[in-house]
């Protein structure tokens, strides 16, 4: 009896992260009713304006009905402005993936992941460049000081 008890309480959730070179983006998503908010405000806030698009590619392409089941909570640090724009739009995207994979169907997971794959890449794999740290001998990882000959 304890179980049932336990089973119908369980919230259906999932947590996910994005990365774009050292910003973080960890998203929670759960049964809802469609919320996406990121650091507490809702995406179609999100700022700058001229990579907002950036942040709503993954709904667009996937439609608001995909959505429409869950609410998404995304906390984002570290990294620069574009980095964390990268970092959420790729958080979301996996956490519909991953969602869908654990409490809804497999055939559904793979379309919304096929559709994510076609469009970009790092929608749902992460980009492994990195900075390349700065060597002696110049003023960056590869540049050397200009030579004087007199």
């Amino acid at each position: 009896e304890y179980k049932s008890y336990l089973s119908s309480k369980m919230v259906k959730s999932v947590q996910v992260f994005g990365r774009k070179k050292t910003a973080t983006a960890v998203a929670y998503t759960k049964e809802g009713n469609g919320m996406i908010k990121v650091n507490g405000v809702p995406i179609d806030l999100i700022q700058p304006a001229s990579l907002r698009y950036k942040v709503l590619e993954p709904i667009l392409l996937l439609g608001k009905k995909r959505f429409q089941g869950v609410d998404i909570r995304i906390r984002c640090r570290g990294g620069g402005t574009v980095a964390r724009i990268y970092a959420i739009r790729q958080a979301l995207s996996k956490s519909l993936v991953a969602y869908y994979q654990k409490f809804i169907d497999e055939t559904s997971k793979k379309e919304i992941k096929d559709i994510l794959l076609n469009y970009d890449k790092n929608l749902l794999v992460a980009d492994p460049r990195r900075c390349e740290p700065k060597k002696f001998g110049g003023p960056g990882a590869r540049a050397k000081y200009q030579k004087s000959y007199r």
